[in-house]
């Protein structure tokens, strides 16, 4: 479950956010901070981060929104707004070519497998699942927030958009590396959990 670290801001987010939504997005500011400093403190590089810098930057644009204009009318279209942002980081950590499962999978995979292309597919798919996911749940959201749905509908989009691509992120790792194996009949040990 490596995996669902980063989106822990997030996480606390929906959550602090029922109090107001200025004190989720300072939590979820204060939470992302403190996983990126985390990080630096246990040696990792912060390179392959976008997905945290990226979180930093929504939470801290939303704070100064929601304190500055308790009552904007984007509140309603929190949820979406979310899930775009997360879009956005995703598409663009594969267009920069550093998709941001990378930085997660480096986290079980062993150094030596860091640049095999088998690594980097597995994670520019996985990373694209997750873009997917991020835009269509995005729009689904905009779509409840415009109609003011009723709030079950929230609730169910919200754990589709992140269960779906748990469940792909689960499975896809293992299946693309015997793919690959029986493909190139490389006998080379490339366990340890690529993405998984």
């Amino acid at each position: 479950m490596n995996y669902l670290r980063g989106f822990v801001p997030w996480l606390v987010f929906a959550v602090v956010g029922s109090f107001g939504w200025q004190w989720g997005a300072s939590a979820g500011l204060v939470v992302s901070v403190g996983l990126l400093i985390a990080d630096r403190a246990a040696g990792l590089k912060l390179d392959y981060r976008l997905l945290e810098y990226g979180t930093i930057v929504y939470f801290a644009g939303l704070a100064v929104l929601a304190f500055a204009r308790p009552d904007s009318g984007l509140k309603l279209y929190a949820s979406s707004l979310s899930m775009g942002w997360l879009a956005v980081i995703a598409w663009v950590s594969i267009a920069v070519r550093r998709p941001f499962t990378m930085g997660i999978a480096r986290r079980m995979a062993p150094p030596e497998v860091w640049q095999t292309p088998v690594f980097r597919h597995i994670n520019v798919v996985l990373t694209a699942a997750w873009a997917l996911s991020f835009t269509l749940t995005a729009t689904a959201q905009a779509i409840v927030s415009a109609y003011e749905l009723n709030a079950v509908f929230t609730i169910v989009i919200q754990i589709a958009g992140f269960v779906l691509p748990v469940r792909f992120t689960s499975a896809y790792p293992e299946r693309a590396k015997a793919r690959f194996l029986g493909q190139s009949g490389v006998r080379t040990d490339i366990q340890g959990g690529l993405a998984s």
